[in-house]
């Protein structure tokens, strides 16, 4: 769907980097029917993705950002730590506790006011992104950090080029 709705990349030297690179990597994980897929899509926003069963998307706009085939390697090792730890897995099971919890809460809620049921639920809804996801989302972001840099090393990387990269990164989102 993403290649549908988001057209790829026609640079050759970055479409023939991304892949390159990413092949490097993911030769040093261990993903049984892992069917790595790297794909350069023509967009400005400074991003890249996984998702489950090795599809890695990243936009064109984080290549100013990386700078140098290591720091597209900071980016790519990262993506493929999500992909072995199962995060998207885990994420799509925390969204469907979390909507049972709502459902479950909205039921209890029955017998209640209009107003005061859309109350309890809009507090659930903050509550559960401010104490449950955002927590459980920046523990995913920190162990895709630690596990990428092992992931580079054993690639021939060096991950020392990953602080440039996150500098970088930083100084973007902060302008």
């Amino acid at each position: 769907k993403i290649k549908q709705e988001t057209p790829v990349s026609r640079d050759r030297q970055a479409n023939a980097q991304l892949p390159s690179v990413g092949r490097r990597i993911a030769s040093v994980v261990s993903i049984p029917n892992a069917d790595w897929e790297f794909v350069l899509f023509e967009s400005d926003e400074p991003n890249a993705f996984a998702l489950p069963g090795g599809k890695i998307g990243v936009n064109t706009g984080i290549l100013p950002i990386t700078q140098t085939e290591s720091g597209l390697a900071t980016v790519i090792a990262h993506e493929i730590a999500h992909v072995t730890a199962r995060h998207g897995a885990e994420r799509m099971s925390q969204d469907l506790l979390v909507q049972v919890g709502g459902t479950a809460l909205s039921t209890l809620l029955g017998n209640q006011s209009p107003v005061a049921r859309d109350l309890a639920m809009q507090a659930y809804g903050v509550g559960t992104e401010v104490g449950v996801m955002l927590p459980y989302s920046r523990t995913q972001e920190y162990e895709a950090d630690r596990v990428g840099l092992l992931y580079m090393a054993r690639a021939g990387f060096d991950p020392n080029a990953a602080i440039g990269f996150w500098e970088r990164f930083q100084a973007r989102n902060q302008s």
